[in-house]
């Protein structure tokens, strides 16, 4: 039976080199599949690791039907034995709902690659919905750290180097630093209290417990 599984983890945790990795490990036994992503940071119809590797990919637009571009592919003689498909969580729910019908009715496996949540802890609503028909949901294995050492659990999004909690949800940007706008990886403890590396590195870090006003 085909599975509709879905990897998830933190930025910074290796979802797109898995992605590629799963990709290669099904080429190289001679399995033929189709690559798709949204808004990978290397640019559009690109599928990019910070490990340096990349693949050509099919973007994945809001208007994009994926099962009707998956029945065409397969009517036009295509052979498609897998889908891989990077940045799930900027999906729309409704391509979600067709990545289910590509595996229940073309009996086709789909391997779904994202972030859980945004910058503000709320569960993008790609992700909620692969959430709810997925499979199998499954943890990425590489732990992502928070700059204390702890596992990082959460993704911080910083403008000018200040941790922001306000904002769209999507905004492209990066773990580099030296971006305008840039991301960071925080256990759950330094993300409710706002402290970035930068911040701990000013001496805004604190051990004592989280006040519930704050």
């Amino acid at each position: 039976m085909a599975e509709l599984t879905y990897y998830c983890g933190t930025m910074d945790s290796g979802k797109s080199t898995l992605a590629l990795q799963t990709a290669h490990n099904h080429q190289s036994r001679g399995r033929t599949g189709l690559i798709f992503t949204n808004k990978d940071r290397a640019g559009s119809g690109i599928i990019s690791s910070r490990l340096g590797l990349s693949s050509p990919a099919i973007e994945v637009i809001p208007a994009l039907d994926i099962h009707k571009f998956v029945v065409d592919a397969l009517s036009a003689g295509d052979r498609i034995d897998y889908i891989i498909c990077d940045e799930a969580q900027f999906y729309e729910p409704v391509q979600i709902e067709q990545l289910a019908r590509i595996v229940d009715g073309l009996g086709i496996d789909v391997y779904a690659f994202g972030i859980l949540s945004d910058f503000r802890t709320m569960l993008f609503p790609g992700s909620a919905r692969l959430v709810e028909l997925a499979d199998r949901v499954n943890t990425l294995q590489v732990e992502a750290l928070c700059w204390c050492g702890s596992r990082a659990t959460h993704n911080a999004r910083t403008v000018g180097g200040v941790m922001v909690v306000e904002g769209e949800q999507v905004v492209v940007g990066d773990v580099s630093p030296g971006s305008e706008v840039g991301y960071e990886v925080l256990c759950r403890r330094h993300h409710m209290r706002q402290v970035t590396a930068r911040a701990s590195r000013a001496g805004h870090a604190s051990s004592q417990p989280l006040p519930f006003n704050q």
